[in-house]
């Protein structure tokens, strides 16, 4: 049986979206469009020496918009490539922010943005409370968003995740105002990723959007969205991994991980919170992750969602029941060479106290449909580790 809900909730759905192949020859003027005249491109150090990255510079180029290459961001960012890229915003006089990339650079972009007037150091926004208030607003530099993998929906997000270094704690840092003014997705962009990453990604857009329908809050938008997004990962997943120039497919799942991202403002949930712990400490992908997580955590919450799992099965042309979901998403784990315990992950079992400890505090903890707390954490890591469901 679900729990009641409180039905009284505040709903954001604003991001300004472009969508379609071939839409990143319009990034001259969707820059110019947010006011900004110079702006600091922000991505990784891989992808920055991909074609794409001198061909999306050229259109600004040829739009009379003077950008700075900035590409010091590694897989799960730490507050080292926030730092440099803050040094290249004030040293070049950079008035926004061009984040170009996966959910790292993303993230990263939006998270320097944020940072450049700011007065008080980055960990005191995290997004605990109502810390984000602390803020100065007209401090924030406008963004724009181009991902080029289909996984995190950063580019519709409003918030950065970080990893702590001193800590090993990945940490949100959240503002209304770190969402980008504009997206610009371009499926086209994704064309040729690797099947591991097409996967990883995919299982990540789809673990957003899981969460959100399964958060017990009242957010009927959200609920809405994260089904329709479940929809397309189940019908393109499968085909973008198989073939990594179907641009159809491509574009329907850049579509779902937009939609996990606008979902997931309702709920995350302990999926996320202990995948968080393992990607600070073994530097795991971070949808990949998720992936190994995500059967352990539905069996954990069948009591809470068995109902509401029932009818997205139903939706999803399976037959109407928690097992159906689930067998589904063991299928799905298993065609995409998706390990199925921690060990796959090359993550031993050393740290699953310290890790139970900080998944029990990870924001998305909260969001979860049944309380988790440091003994359930643990139970889930060696259920993870050993293949138990």
């Amino acid at each position: 049986m679900e729990e009641p809900v409180n039905l009284k909730a505040n709903w954001n759905y604003p991001t300004s979206v472009r969508f379609g192949a071939g839409r990143v020859r319009e990034l001259g003027a969707v820059v110019k469009s947010a006011g900004i005249t110079r702006p600091l491109f922000v991505t990784d150090a891989g992808l920055a020496r991909n074609p794409m990255v001198a061909q999306a510079m050229a259109v600004l180029a040829g739009d009379g918009v003077a950008a700075t290459l900035f590409s010091d961001v590694q897989s799960n960012p730490v507050a080292a490539n926030v730092e440099a890229g803050l040094e290249a915003l004030h040293r070049g006089r950079h008035d926004g922010v061009v984040a170009f990339g996966g959910g790292s650079s993303l993230d990263a972009g939006k998270v320097v943005a944020f940072m450049a007037g700011q007065r008080r150091p980055m960990w005191d926004f995290e997004d605990i409370d109502d810390w984000w208030t602390r803020a100065e607003p007209s401090a924030i530099l406008p963004i724009i968003a181009v991902p080029t993998t289909a996984g995190t929906g950063s580019e519709v997000g409003r918030a950065g995740v970080i990893t702590d270094a001193a800590t090993h704690r990945k940490k949100v840092i959240f503002h209304p105002l770190m969402m980008p003014k504009t997206a610009i997705c371009d499926p086209e962009l994704t064309l040729g990723m690797p099947p591991g990453t097409t996967a990883g990604t995919g299982m990540d857009a789809l673990a957003h959007c899981l969460e959100a329908y399964c958060g017990l809050a009242y957010h009927p938008l959200a609920d809405g969205i994260a089904v329709e997004g479940i929809r397309l990962v189940k019908e393109n997943l499968v085909p973008a991994y198989r073939d990594g120039n179907n641009v159809e497919a491509r574009a329907h799942m850049m579509s779902a991980a937009l939609m996990g991202a606008t979902a997931f403002q309702k709920a995350l949930g302990a999926i996320h919170a202990l995948s968080h712990p393992v990607g600070a400490l073994y530097d795991t992908h971070h949808g990949l992750t998720n992936a190994v997580f995500m059967p352990y955590v539905l069996a954990f919450n069948r009591a809470a969602i068995e109902e509401r799992l029932a009818r997205l099965a139903s939706f999803l042309r399976l037959k109407a029941s928690f097992e159906a979901f689930l067998d589904w998403v063991l299928a799905l784990r298993a065609e995409l060479g998706i390990p199925h315990t921690l060990a796959g992950l090359k993550v031993d079992d050393r740290h699953f106290e310290r890790m139970s400890e900080m998944a029990t505090v990870d924001p998305t903890a909260g969001g979860n449909p049944i309380r988790i707390d440091v003994a359930t954490c643990r139970r889930l890591y060696e259920n993870a580790y050993a293949g138990a469901l």
